[in-house]
């Protein structure tokens, strides 16, 4: 919610951008659990979420060289981001919410990024539980992956992501950056965002802002093990990381 002005979300994506982001992730609703620093995230109406994205992305596309992705699991969000000149769609339910969010994918020809969650942003921190789960999320976005590839969306337009802290204990989010190699057997580019989670936060015992130097680890973790594109606040310090 710090840029919902469009002005200062126009400032924001400039210093991003300066400051060496590949890709600008645009999203109008949060999906942040509640936790032991705040409550979760509402949900958001889609006349609301379309007035948070729609205009910023029309008004950024002419200048920007580099992807634009839209956080969405509206298809109509995600089809007027698109038109927008979004290029990417990054959803969090890997297709799975809204219905017609597939098609829109597919025949627009965007590129999608599938990302794993146990249950709802609502229910998905209420002791979520795994066997294996690197082997599971695996086989979930494995399963994701097929899915789409059925429903014409290409097969080098996929990436996936292993969702950490969505549905996943302290234990399982470190779990799954250790063993985040195993996901390469997807064939697919892995995506993974850990910056200032609340897993960092049990770690460290700090607030968001506060989570720079465990965001900074755990993106070197991620890197180290195969990720490919890493989601983040803090672009500048995070670009250093990765060089």
């Amino acid at each position: 919610g710090f840029y919902i002005d469009l002005q200062k979300a126009l400032d924001h994506v400039h210093a991003m951008v300066e400051a060496g982001a590949d890709i600008i992730d645009i999203g109008g609703e949060s999906s942040r659990p509640a936790g032991p620093y705040g409550e979760g995230a509402g949900t958001v109406s889609l006349s609301d979420e379309l007035n948070r994205t729609i205009p910023l992305i029309a008004s950024i596309a002419p200048r920007l060289s580099i992807p634009i992705s839209i956080d969405t699991t509206k298809a109509e969000v995600a089809r007027r981001a698109i038109e927008a000149g979004a290029t990417l769609v990054n959803d969090i339910s890997a297709l799975r919410f809204d219905t017609n969010m597939i098609k829109v994918v597919a025949d627009t020809g965007a590129a999608v990024v599938l990302m794993h969650m146990q249950g709802t942003p609502e229910t998905m921190q209420s002791e979520p539980r795994y066997g294996d789960v690197a082997a599971e999320v695996k086989a979930s976005l494995s399963e994701a992956v097929a899915r789409a590839e059925r429903a014409g969306i290409a097969s080098d337009a996929i990436v996936v992501d292993p969702g950490i802290g969505f549905g996943k204990t302290l234990s399982h989010n470190l779990t799954l950056l250790n063993e985040l190699d195993t996901l390469a057997e997807l064939g697919k580019p892995i995506l993974v965002g850990t910056s200032r989670k609340g897993f960092i936060g049990k770690l460290l015992s700090s607030e968001a802002e506060a989570r720079i130097f465990g965001t900074a680890a755990s993106v070197a973790a991620a890197i180290l093990r195969g990720a490919s594109i890493v989601r983040v606040h803090d672009v500048s310090e995070m670009r250093d990381v990765a060089t």
